[in-house]
């Protein structure tokens, strides 16, 4: 990273700056090329192993394109706030992000499908919510599990 000085690399830390955060961008590649979408997301902490969980409709490209074990990389952000400058060139913002790289599977576990919907509910919402199983049949769920992750911040 060009600037040291705004790196975040404690884990704890960037769990804050997760919590903070509201919107997945998901990277990935299908025949048609490379493919960006942002999306709700919730994540699971399992002694320092991240994994986030997304849900989807059961069909579309998306969906084609996550087969067990595919490559994507990520990018979150949040805190952004302009600070403006009597000079255009020194405009500057502050922000906190999180960018990195894992890989995804459809998860096909009636449990672990309502385990990523209540993480993806409780992220989103702060509210706990249980899933019957008909439920968890009736959309798709991703598990993406983090390989590497770095963070950047500036006040």
């Amino acid at each position: 990273m060009r600037r040291a000085d705004r790196a975040v690399t404690d884990f704890d830390e960037m769990l804050e700056i997760l919590q903070r955060c509201r919107i997945l961008r998901l990277a990935l590649q299908d025949a048609q090329g490379l493919y960006l979408v942002p999306l709700s997301f919730g994540f699971v902490n399992r002694s320092g192993r991240l994994s986030f969980y997304i849900h989807s409709a059961r069909e579309g490209r998306k969906v084609a394109a996550m087969t067990p074990g595919c490559p994507v990389a990520f990018e979150l952000d949040c805190d952004f706030r302009l600070q403006p400058a009597e000079v255009p060139c020194k405009y500057s913002c502050s922000y906190a992000s999180l960018t990195g790289t894992g890989q995804a599977s459809p998860v096909t576990d009636p449990a672990e499908k309502a385990l990523g919907l209540s993480a993806i509910m409780a992220h989103q919402a702060g509210q706990s919510f249980s899933f019957s199983e008909s439920q968890t049949q009736s959309v798709a769920v991703f598990r993406i599990d983090v390989e590497q992750m770095s963070g950047k911040q500036k006040a």
